[in-house]
């Protein structure tokens, strides 16, 4: 597997894959071809199909300035590797092609092309929780532990700046107010949610809480701030609202967080390399379901769980979102996938609690539900893979 730094990606909204991975894309087309007078590039898939409320077509004309690009929509058609496909062009002045190159953006801000990924060289020799359960039992190494041996020293710092940036989108999320942009006229929620949490019991102070912080972050990401993909833009409020929320009422040190983050990380590197952490892929259940799966298990670890507990907590979290479609509204960040996130993070620490008091025994592994919701995101119809084609997206324009 890949390091944790392909996972936790630093960037602007509102999405890893429609925005962050077309302008790195776009930026390494152009340092291939500065020579070019002009550029096309054609979207294929979902990236065709949702691109222009993913804001796809800003970001690789605003890459490619002062010189035009000419965005060419085919959501009909995919090309063989992924749904997210790409096709740059590079142009004369007069139209003749010099150089061409088809890419794919496949989850979280990652790219690949046929034949070659484009990302570092593996960090990780073991590939399942299955094994990093054996090796624990042998080693006594815990999952952080584990990362920290793979990573090396360095990737401490690394840590601390993803946590920075994570509570900073926060602290913006709950200071920004007003109406988000797209054309739905939803308003952000996260400042009257913050608010208002301190006016109820235990209960409801805790979940206006945790929703207040994961709204916070995705209303930010909806915005086109910057925040940090945990496993996806779509999907990155639940890990620092969880994590936030635990820091403050269990008074956790910043290097507690810090080997919770790690270990959030695993679980979501070990669901992108055996399964998908792409919407347009697998559907909802890959990014959010990932999501709530990372922020169980580093939930469960705050808690002093066993590293069993923690991976029944992570099992529980993608399990329990089996089947979840990717629909946007209008192919906007915003509805259903704000709420998703503030849900996600509620059920993380569910699942948190219910592993720990189970005491980590059950059927299914981590594993095995990896590789089912795999299976039930390919057997998704595309209209219910980040298409806007049907669902929610579709009762939407329904009623207009």
């Amino acid at each position: 597997m890949k390091s944790l730094n392909e996972l936790f990606r630093i960037g602007t909204g509102p999405s890893s894959s429609h925005t962050m991975a077309p302008h790195k894309a776009a930026e390494r087309f152009l340092q291939r071809h500065p020579e070019a007078a002009k550029y096309r590039v054609t979207l294929f898939g979902s990236l065709a199909a949702t691109g222009r409320g993913h804001m796809t077509d800003q970001v690789l004309i605003d890459t490619f300035q002062p010189r035009s690009c000419e965005i060419v929509w085919v959501p009909e058609a995919e090309l063989p590797l992924h749904p997210n496909g790409m096709n740059f062009e590079a142009l004369t002045s007069t139209g003749d092609l010099i150089g061409e190159w088809e890419v794919y953006s496949i989850g979280g801000g990652a790219l690949q092309e046929a034949g070659e990924t484009l990302s570092t060289a593996d960090v990780y020799d073991l590939n399942s929780m299955d094994a990093l359960l054996q090796h624990s039992t042998e080693t006594g190494e815990t999952c952080w532990e584990y990362v920290s041996h793979c990573e090396g020293a360095e990737f401490s710092p690394f840590l601390h700046e993803v946590w920075e940036m994570m509570s900073a989108s926060i602290v913006r999320g709950l200071e920004h107010v007003g109406v988000l942009p797209g054309g739905l006229g939803l308003g952000r929620k996260a400042q009257a949610f913050y608010r208002k949490a301190s006016l109820y019991g235990l209960d409801s102070k805790r979940n206006g809480l945790l929703w207040a912080y994961a709204l916070a972050v995705s209303e930010e990401n909806a915005a086109g701030g910057v925040i940090v993909t945990a496993p996806t833009c779509g999907a990155s409020g639940v890990l620092p609202a969880v994590l936030r929320y635990l820091q403050e009422s269990l008074e956790c040190h910043t290097e507690d967080i810090l080997r919770a983050l790690a270990t959030a990380g695993l679980i979501g590197n070990l669901v992108k390399h055996n399964a998908s952490i792409s919407g347009a892929e697998v559907g909802c259940q890959g990014e959010i379901g990932t999501a709530c799966a990372m922020a169980a298990a580093a939930a469960t670890q705050l808690h002093g769980g066993t590293v069993r507990q923690v991976e029944y907590a992570a099992e529980m979290g993608l399990e329990h979102h089996l089947g979840l479609t990717c629909d946007p509204v209008q192919g906007l960040v915003q509805i259903p996938c704000i709420e998703r996130n503030a849900h996600a993070a509620s059920r993380a620490l569910s699942c948190c609690h219910f592993a720990l008091l189970s005491g980590g025994d059950h059927k299914i592994s981590f594993d095995e539900i990896t590789l089912v919701m795999k299976e039930t995101g390919q057997a998704l119809p595309s209209l219910y893979r980040e298409t806007s084609g049907g669902g929610i997206a579709q009762a939407y324009r329904q009623r207009q």
